[in-house]
């Protein structure tokens, strides 16, 4: 099944990252146009970002975590309120899942199966 789908592990803590909120939008024509804000699971998960109307479609995606209240609920001073992740879809059947490997002071990203 093709979709969207992301999860967040706060390695400082070797746990999932949950209740953060996750936006999804897709570029077309040089504009940004959310299709969907959905916040993690008590796994860290966003199983399916794309809407159940939506066509996952080559082109430019971007993810945006909003971090900062996560990092407040865990009364940790956070580097970074939000990441964003922009990556591109070059085969419109394929699943892409964007992990987020989350510290108070780092982050880093890559695509999971």
């Amino acid at each position: 099944m093709s979709g969207i789908s992301t999860h967040i592990l706060d390695t400082s803590l070797g746990r999932p990252a949950a209740g953060v909120e996750v936006r999804l939008e897709q570029e077309r024509e040089g504009v940004w146009r959310e299709l969907s804000t959905q916040k993690t699971d008590a796994d860290g998960r966003v199983k399916q970002l794309l809407p159940a109307d939506a066509v996952l479609e080559t082109g430019h995606y971007r993810l945006t975590f909003h971090t900062q209240a996560y990092f407040d609920g865990q009364g940790v001073l956070g580097l970074y309120p939000v990441v964003q992740v922009t990556f591109s879809v070059t085969d419109a059947a394929g699943p892409y899942h964007i992990p987020l490997l989350l510290t108070a002071n780092g982050y880093s990203t890559y695509r999971g199966s």
